[in-house]
């Protein structure tokens, strides 16, 4: 089986000769394995099994430690989270500034020429295109998470409003995308906290779900799989996304769901995930980490398993770890 099969049969939970995988660095930990091995082209040493491209236009440096996106958000990323950052201000400070606010134009262009990048990655590799940020992210980003929370209580004409505006722009960035030959388009989304939905199930049903099955609907009709990121505890809406149409999540975190849940899942969403960045990976012995890596190949005997560490590595894992989970991840 080359990588694109192997992923295919985890969708389809049949059994490839060994498990795929897909190990990702934020640009910390990158620099320290680069800096560990010796060898600069680290990352294309690794053997992942998927190529992506993100059609969200990269930041531009505004100052050392402030990046802006181009949604004209401002991260300031002078503190602990040197990868994502904090908002500097939220644009939308009140609702009353939607009215007057546009949301970027799509760039056709930059779409295309991301999608070209991906048309040209191996051809055994198994390719997704991405949108990070895909709708409540994007929403609390503009809004500001607590205030955002709050109109979904006191102003959900307005919640309504600006999700449909990115919902739309959403749609015509799918509505180039989708045109090219490629396996799955992913969206990322973070819904979840260690325990249940950031918004409570009936706030998701009522503002995301609609909108993310207008998505998932589009691309299902283009014949292509679904991935789905959101960190957290998603427990109480993931048969809810395995009937809209979602073939994949990411990320499964043990922490959260305990390996055991996987056989919940089985024969419908495979997992993308299962290594943890939060309890095992910073701090774990190198021995343990190959056992815990083991472990988790394991637990999915009958394939529907993307194994990956449950996020970008960070930068505050022991470069020994990595190697360690990469032996066995390179077993299978």
């Amino acid at each position: 089986m080359n990588y694109r099969e192997r992923v295919l049969a985890a969708l389809r939970f049949e059994k490839p000769d060994r498990v795929p995988y897909q190990v990702d660095f934020t640009q910390q930990m990158l620099e320290k394995m680069i800096a560990y091995t010796g060898r600069e082209d680290y990352l294309q040493t690794l053997g992942n099994h998927v190529s992506v491209v993100s059609l969200t236009k990269p930041e531009r440096m505004l100052r050392p430690a402030f990046f802006e996106d181009e949604f004209g958000v401002v991260w300031n990323k002078s503190g602990a989270d040197k990868d994502i950052g904090v908002i500097d201000q939220a644009l939308l400070d009140t609702p009353e500034k939607l009215a007057d606010f546009l949301l970027p134009p799509v760039d056709e262009g930059f779409i295309r020429g991301e999608m070209e990048k991906l048309m040209e990655a191996p051809a055994e590799s198994f390719k997704i295109a991405m949108i990070g940020f895909s709708l409540f992210e994007r929403a609390w980003t503009l809004r500001g998470m607590s205030d955002l929370l709050c109109d979904m209580l006191e102003d959900p004409d307005f919640v309504d409003e600006l999700l449909d505006r990115i919902c739309e722009r959403n749609l015509r960035i799918l509505d180039i995308a989708l045109g090219y030959d490629y396996d799955c388009f992913h969206f990322g989304d973070d819904w979840g906290q260690q325990r249940g939905l950031i918004m409570g199930p009936p706030h998701w049903r009522r503002f995301i779900q609609p909108r993310l099955a207008r998505m998932y609907d589009r691309v299902r009709a283009s014949g292509k799989f679904i991935s789905q990121h959101s960190c957290g505890d998603l427990r109480d809406i993931l048969e809810e996304l395995h009937e809209m149409g979602l073939n994949m999540y990411q990320t499964f975190q043990p922490e959260i769901y305990g390996y055991d849940y996987a056989k919940k899942l089985f024969g419908k969403i495979t997992v993308w995930g299962g290594i943890s960045t939060q309890m095992d990976l910073p701090y774990r012995t190198p021995d343990e980490i190959r056992g815990i890596t083991r472990h988790v190949l394991d637990s999915f005997p009958h394939g529907g398993l993307l194994a990956a560490p449950t996020h970008a590595v960070p930068g505050d894992v022991p470069p020994e770890n990595i190697l360690s989970m990469m032996e066995v991840l390179r077993q299978g």
